[in-house]
């Protein structure tokens, strides 16, 4: 008897009550729910965060897409995606096109896609999540970090294009609210390339002149492509660098950029900069009332995400189904998790082989001997050196004690002007009773000795 599921045709009071019930197998189902999905789905698109990718050797991609409610399986044929103009990865936003299948031995459905695409403003919203996260999580954000805003400066510096509302907004206001109040412009690009190198260059030269107590850096409302530049991180390094607290005013009130999370305060719009740096007895309701416009542009943009959410699930309720898995795939699952195993035993073996051979080699005989090698050329050197040294202080002792000899010697004395007397048998005269008058003598000069004869004798009396 075949299992599967048995359909009892309507039966009317028209109707022999012996006709015959028509009953499914299993395959027939599935190759009829199959036929009716790809009748009714030829061709949809949809957007979806790219999970559980995997690249099996046959070419094709199998992934999971999913939102924050609910996921589907996809595949993707090696004929498709070798077009593919990027490479696909986990937490990737990507729009996709396809149709619905289902494998009929397994009754699974999933998205076989035909094209796929980086979403264009998912892929700006990641990039502007990793900037914010990883700059957050330096503590750039940080409370802690932020200057004190003055409440009434005197003089403003802004920090925008010349010729854009901005600017014209800024001084609008504070003409009404408090006239006296200085502005001073550091003129700069705010949209395109170049924009940001020249936002941190007039915020540098704000820096070094300190000319100004506050800067405002901004510009009016865009699209996130035209905000851009303020996302980017040498901006936010920048900002997060000056010594004058800044007020962020880019956009409207619903326009959020980095610069607006890096600054000391943000503003919603360059007027509410000049609203909030401004004195003015309505300052409060004002910040008041730009709140509540702020959170009830949050609210429903709240809602309209939820509605939206609302409505995707009605259309998903509407045909539910399991996980499709084909054969291949099963195939491609397993070879993948054989390779992925193989690999990391291989790199385990890798591992202990280069730990041995590092240990043979630091016992080695021919390192032992390379070290000794190397205690014996220090050795060497040190014994050079000592020896250089010892004989240059006995060659310093001995020039030493040579001008000590020279300064005590006879000679050295002569040479001053004094003589020496000896009798003929060369005995030194030291009294002048040691010889008579007519007694031969010679004195020794300092150069040359002369031959004398004793004319006279005075002795001298010993002192008393």
């Amino acid at each position: 008897m075949r299992r599967g599921i048995q359909y009892d045709a309507a039966m009317t009071d028209h109707q022999a009550p012996t006709q015959q019930r028509h009953i499914f197998s299993v395959a027939e189902l599935n190759n009829s729910v199959k036929r009716l999905l790809e009748q009714q789905f030829p061709a949809i698109w949809l957007e979806g965060e790219i999970s559980n990718l995997a690249q099996p050797r046959s070419g094709h991609l199998y992934l999971t897409l999913k939102d924050d409610q609910a996921q589907v399986r996809a595949a993707m044929f090696r004929g498709n995606n070798v077009h593919l103009k990027f490479k696909p990865k986990d937490g990737l936003q990507v729009l996709v096109r396809g149709r619905l299948s289902l494998f009929a031995p397994r009754g699974d459905y999933q998205l076989i896609i035909d094209h796929m695409e980086e979403a264009g403003l998912g892929a700006l919203q990641r990039a502007f999540e990793q900037l914010k996260s990883r700059l957050g999580a330096e503590g750039l954000f940080d409370e802690a970090r932020k200057q004190p805003v003055p409440s009434r400066p005197r003089r403003i510096g802004v920090v925008t294009s010349p010729t854009g509302a901005a600017i014209h907004d800024i001084l609008s206001v504070l003409r009404r609210r408090f006239p006296l109040t200085e502005v001073v412009l550091y003129p700069s690009q705010v949209q395109g390339e170049g924009a940001a190198a020249s936002l941190c260059q007039a915020i540098e030269t704000a820096n070094r002149r300190a000319e100004c107590e506050i800067l405002i850096v901004g510009r009016g409302g865009g699209s996130l492509e035209d905000l851009w530049c303020f996302n980017d991180e040498r901006l936010a390094r920048c900002i997060a660098a000056s010594a004058l607290p800044v007020v962020s005013a880019v956009g409207h009130e619903i326009d959020f950029t980095i610069a607006d999370f890096v600054a000391d305060v943000r503003a919603p719009t360059p007027s509410a900069a000049a609203e909030l740096l401004s004195a003015d007895a309505r300052e409060l309701l004002d910040s008041l009332n730009s709140y509540q416009a702020w959170l009830s542009e949050r609210v429903r943009r709240s809602l309209r995400e939820r509605q939206q959410s609302l409505d995707w699930l009605s259309r998903r309720l509407k045909h539910p189904g399991k996980r499709l898995e084909e054969h291949a795939q099963r195939l491609d699952e397993l070879e993948l998790r054989l390779r992925q195993t193989v690999q990391r035993r291989l790199q385990l073996q890798h591992s202990r082989l280069q730990t041995a051979q590092a240990r043979l080699h630091s016992r080695s005989p021919q390192a032992r001997l390379q070290s000794l090698q190397k205690e014996v050329t220090n050795l060497q050197g040190r014994l050079q050196r000592s020896t250089h040294q010892s004989l240059a202080q006995r060659q310093s002792d001995l020039r030493h004690l040579a001008l000590r000899l020279n300064s005590i010697s006879p000679l050295a004395t002569l040479s001053r002007g004094y003589s020496i007397a000896k009798t003929a048998d060369g005995n030194i005269l030291r009294r002048a009773d040691q010889v008579q008058v007519g007694d031969p003598i010679q004195t020794q000069l300092h150069q040359g000795t002369l031959s004398c004869t004793v004319t006279g004798v005075e002795v001298a009396e010993k002192p008393q």
